[in-house]
């Protein structure tokens, strides 16, 4: 398999994907990164674990209907051209 932009784009597809299944409730807390243990206070920089979670949060929001599309054209592709 030759290192292209295709295979380059197909594994941050790979990524994102993985990004948009992690379950808060039945993955995140038992691995300890629920919503509810990154709360620091007014004036302080959110860790690095919290940062993280809004990343998390954000790619599940924003990504969701898009994710749909791309997943679907690339089924087609690989269908389509092996």
């Amino acid at each position: 398999m030759a290192f292209t932009l295709y295979s380059l784009l197909q594994a941050g597809l790979l990524v994102v994907n993985a990004i948009a299944v992690l379950h808060e409730e039945r993955f995140l807390r038992n691995v300890g990164w629920a919503s509810d243990q990154g709360i620091g206070g007014f004036g302080e920089e959110p860790g690095i674990k919290a940062q993280i979670m809004n990343l998390i949060r954000s790619v599940r929001t924003v990504m969701r209907v898009p994710l749909i599309a791309v997943n679907s054209v690339t089924i087609v592709l690989l269908l389509l051209f092996g």
